[in-house]
């Protein structure tokens, strides 16, 4: 993978989000980071050693994922 360093200004909007440890939507994330690629920044925060765990629930009928980091990126 060639996944972005930490100081890449994306990641660390998507770091500093989920860095509460509360579940957040896909959206929340999207809306929230400016980001697009959800799924992609995760891999990345998990490329440099971060959990998240990604569960789906569904809220008003509806499919919905959430992730949730329970352990930060190795910061060398």
């Amino acid at each position: 993978m060639n996944a972005a360093g930490l100081h890449s200004p994306r990641l660390q909007r998507v770091l500093r989000l989920l860095s509460d440890g509360r579940p957040h939507t896909t959206r929340d994330i999207v809306r929230k980071a400016r980001v697009m690629a959800v799924n992609a920044c995760i891999s990345e925060l998990r490329f440099h050693g971060a959990a998240i765990l990604c569960t789906r629930q569904h809220v008003d009928g509806q499919p919905r994922f959430f992730y949730t980091m329970t352990k930060g990126p190795d910061l060398k």
